[in-house]
């Protein structure tokens, strides 16, 4: 009898401790990530944002990104969404902790784990249209740029804000979709660098 006991307290500690992993630790991903570096090519220092205005708004789009890609099991679509958001991210603060570790993460095929967000999706997306609004009213190039890019990812992370939504739309008919590329493909290789 001692030994069926304890090979039924074994056999329970084993499919606790199974239990006990993450999704990410009984299955391998499979998606391509390819790493995303701002470089020198960041947004310039005329931007009308401070470095902890930048770091901050990294830090909150850095977390939707890796919501999105951990709830939807790193589907393609989350991954194209969370390529921008990442890719922004990394231009407003190159150093930012949260979009940093998941950028590695990804490019070594490692579903992050959720993290508590600071705002809902809902929440977020009033803030950045509020943002970008404020942005495109400040004069340079760079902050007609960034306003672009806050004020469709307002309209992308609520659909139901009607706001957000009229004005990106308005923005795509004058100018079309901002150049996401621009933010998350590697810039191109001088001619005649063949590093």
């Amino acid at each position: 009898m001692t030994a069926r006991v304890q090979a039924g307290v074994l056999f329970l500690a084993l499919m606790a401790a199974e239990g006990s992993l993450s999704a990410a630790d009984r299955e391998p991903a499979n998606f391509l990530w390819e790493a995303i570096d701002p470089g020198r090519h960041g947004f310039a220092r005329d931007l009308g944002m401070l470095d902890p205005e930048r770091d901050d708004y990294a830090t909150n789009l850095a977390i939707i990104a890796v919501n999105r890609i951990a709830n939807a099991g790193a589907t393609p679509a989350s991954l194209a969404e969370a390529r921008r958001l990442i890719g922004l991210a990394l231009h407003l603060s190159p150093r930012n902790r949260r979009a940093v570790v998941a950028n590695f993460q990804l490019v070594r095929n490692v579903l992050p784990e959720p993290i508590e967000p600071n705002y809902s999706p809902e929440a977020f997306s009033r803030l950045l249209l509020a943002r970008g609004q404020l942005l495109e009213n400040q004069d340079g190039r760079e902050n007609l740029r960034v306003a672009r890019y806050f004020i469709h990812l307002a309209a992308i992370l609520d659909p139901k804000n009607d706001d957000a939504v009229y004005t990106s739309e308005l923005m795509r008919i004058d100018g079309g979709h901002p150049d996401w590329q621009a933010l998350t493909q590697p810039p191109a290789a001088p001619a005649g660098d063949d590093n």
